[in-house]
């Protein structure tokens, strides 16, 4: 199984937001973005500060998929 991002790509699209936009306004790195863009892992406190910018719950913005 692996973690997919697809529903965060989705829901910037939804509120018109890029994804440099969500990286100043959670305070993320630039390298997180990136790990982000290739489904790799990063850690709960980045998808905790990006649920608060986006006003959603951790589940809204990943999903898992079988490989």
């Amino acid at each position: 199984m692996r973690i997919s991002y697809n529903k965060l790509w989705k829901l910037l699209i939804d509120k018109e937001m890029t994804k440099m936009q969500l990286k100043d306004a959670a305070g993320i790195s630039p390298t997180s973005i990136a790990k982000l863009g290739r489904g790799d892992n990063i850690t709960t406190d980045i998808l905790l500060k990006i649920c608060e910018v986006l006003d959603c719950r951790v589940e809204d913005i990943i999903e898992t998929k079988k490989d």
